[in-house]
């Protein structure tokens, strides 16, 4: 069983892993470096150990100790437990959930790893927004996707507010970051996909017109809200497609037009 130990000074160095969690530039830099990731919530904490995360601590507000009583009697590591504000002080906000876990980043496959066994692929450019990453990698899990890549300046799937959004769907759909930019998508194509670039650009098939869900390997790409897809990445695919839009809409938000888009290729439309 966990030791549970009482933390009162905010400047405890048993909490350096939960300081300044509102500081997105630091933890962009710290939290990779140092192979760690938090988990906000209960459930995304259960999540996270049930994926085979290892866990380093935990911070508790004191009437979190007994909701997370399985998990501490399960997992030998220390659990901090803080009252409410000195919790604020250490992170930098209000934790209303009351429960964070310091987890042990898992080594990265790699992109030929994935793609050896995948049949629907996300593949994202330049998604930088922590809240699109969860929000796709949520739809991702949700409609069926086999697995993301991501371009090497893609935000972190780990961070703390994607894995939040994602509700802990980004510890069940495997990921790799592709080592160039749009060079990689040659080794996709290499291993058998059909690179789709999903794009609001009126020369792009609409989606059901293409039947995603009938090609044998798919790799359906996104570009960041607002941009979209770069030029070198649209001239990378193999076909450009579309969500055909009504009264006047130009576009949906990436996170909404993944969603579609990942059941037209994991499921398609029944037949009619």
């Amino acid at each position: 069983m966990a030791d549970l130990i009482t933390v009162e000074d905010p400047d405890d160095p048993r909490l350096t892993d939960y300081t300044g969690l509102t500081d997105v530039e630091l933890r962009r830099r710290r939290e990779p470096a140092e192979g760690l990731f938090i988990a906000e919530g209960e459930k995304v904490i259960r999540r996270a150990r049930d994926a085979g995360y290892a866990m380093r601590s935990m911070l508790l507000s004191a009437k979190w100790v007994d909701v997370m009583r399985d998990v501490i009697e399960e997992v030998p590591a220390p659990v901090y437990v803080v009252d409410p504000e000195l919790a604020e002080q250490v992170t930098g906000y209000h934790v209303h959930r009351g429960a964070l876990a310091s987890m042990q980043r898992k080594p990265l496959p790699t992109a030929a790893d994935l793609l050896r066994t995948a049949r629907r692929v996300a593949v994202m450019e330049s998604v930088n927004d922590h809240t699109n990453i969860g929000a796709i990698f949520r739809s991702a899990a949700a409609l069926g996707m086999d697995a993301v890549l991501l371009s090497p300046d893609c935000a972190d799937p780990l961070y703390r507010r994607s894995v939040k959004v994602s509700m802990g769907a980004v510890f069940s759909v495997p990921y790799a970051r592709l080592d160039s930019w749009p060079g990689g998508l040659d080794s996709v194509r290499e291993a058998g996909f059909t690179l789709l670039a999903l794009t609001p650009d009126e020369k792009a098939k609409a989606l059901d017109a293409v039947a995603p869900h009938r090609m044998d390997r798919v790799a359906l790409m996104l570009g960041a809200e607002g941009e979209g897809l770069s030029r070198q990445a649209l001239v990378a695919a193999d076909e450009w497609v579309r969500i055909p839009m009504s009264h006047g809409v130009d576009s949906l938000n990436v996170g909404a037009a993944a969603a579609v888009a990942f059941y037209a290729v994991a499921t398609g439309r029944p037949e009619t």
